[in-house]
């Protein structure tokens, strides 16, 4: 090729090039088949815009489900349980979801690799033995026959919020096939803003009820672990064992929990895994426990609730920083300010992600705290 033919056939695509962005300012690039996704803007060589957020949601969220899933939950009469209905809302509006993750650890936890490789809270790394010591013990590792057996689950996450007083909530929250509440908030003397079921109450060493008559009847007691001792004071607790060992532990925690090992479960650390780097994008950290970088209980509820329920609501979440007044909690007298000293959490990142559930209407949430 000569030299004046060559340098012509690299003139022509910039002056085609030049000629676009002269004429219309900007160059949209898209895919066959899809949605175009960015905007570039040729003269500063930068991505301007995308219909995805940083940690890979839809900005729009009011998408609309496939025409099929629709149609199908379309026909289904008000007030029936919609099966699929949250992983599939979930999958529109966050392609990356992947609904399979079982609720809790049985004899085969060391299959899963999403969680195999990381130390707690992240995963079980170098605690497997005693893992697999506790699991034989329990012999059960789901929600019992009669909710497994379900073909639609709807599921509500209860939280320890003070805008749970005197909402008058507590017949709404029975009506959940799960219920599900978190560490110590108590019922007895509460039911008629928090109501009388607990399915499982989920929980940790230092948040664990401490007075074993104030745990309810039929509830199972769903252990999650964010240390390694935490593990140890579990075995003790299956095993009936009088408690040792409690250095490390930053507050007092329970001696005795008064439930039958087939009564205990181990929540499945993916789903703390996934709150924090996935859903809400907290720092990695290297897959440790560090500053600002565990999720709260309550939103690990949810992204459990989100693989394992076909409807999910709450009550109780929401913290206002703008009411430093107000009650934290809805059953003492701690108040809003406190929650500004967590060193672990952080609460405007997390409510974001929440604020993402309930404006795609994933979630239900019956006190509009979020």
């Amino acid at each position: 090729m000569k030299p004046t033919h060559k340098l012509l056939f690299v003139l022509c695509p910039m002056l085609v090039l030049g000629f676009i962005y002269y004429s219309s300012g900007k160059l949209h690039l898209h895919v066959w088949g899809q949605k175009p996704q960015l905007e570039t803007d040729i003269s500063a060589g930068r991505i301007v815009g995308s219909v995805y957020d940083k940690q890979g949601f839809l900005l729009q969220l009011d998408t609309k489900l496939p025409p099929e899933l629709a149609y199908k939950y379309g026909n289904l009469s008000e007030g029936v349980c919609k099966p699929g209905y949250a992983a599939a809302k979930m999958t529109a509006i966050y392609p990356k979801f992947m609904k399979p993750a079982p609720m809790f650890l049985d004899r085969n936890f060391k299959r899963l690799a999403k969680v195999s490789n990381y130390l707690p809270p992240f995963g079980f790394k170098t605690q497997e033995r005693i893992i697999d010591t506790i699991l034989t013990t329990t012999k059960n590792y789901g929600l019992g026959e009669e909710l497994d057996s379900l073909s639609c689950k709807r599921c509500i996450i209860v939280g320890n919020g003070g805008i749970l007083f005197n909402k008058s909530l507590g017949s709404r929250i029975d009506d959940y096939d799960v219920v599900v509440r978190l560490n110590e908030a108590p019922v007895s003397g509460y039911t008629r803003d928090v109501g009388t079921k607990t399915t499982i109450r989920i929980t940790y060493p230092e948040g664990a009820i401490q007075k074993p008559e104030n745990y309810e009847k039929d509830s199972l007691f769903v252990f999650s672990a964010f240390k390694p001792l935490d593990f140890k004071w579990l075995r003790q607790m299956v095993f009936k064992e009088k408690l040792r060992g409690i250095e490390g532990f930053w507050k007092s925690v329970a001696h005795y929990v008064p439930r039958e090992p087939t009564e205990m479960r181990i929540l499945n650390p993916y789903f703390i895994q996934e709150a924090a780097f996935q859903f809400i994008g907290l720092p990695f950290n290297n897959g440790l426990m560090g500053k600002g970088n565990i999720p709260t209980l309550g939103t690990v509820a949810i992204t459990m609730a989100l693989h394992n329920c076909d409807e999910v609501a709450v009550a109780g979440f929401g913290y206002d920083m703008n009411t430093p007044h107000a009650p934290l909690h809805y059953y003492e007298t701690v108040k809003m300010s406190a929650i500004k000293e967590s060193w672990t959490h952080n609460i405007s990142k997390e409510k974001e992600f929440l604020r993402k559930l309930v404006k795609a209407n994933i979630i239900t949430d019956l006190t509009n705290g979020i």
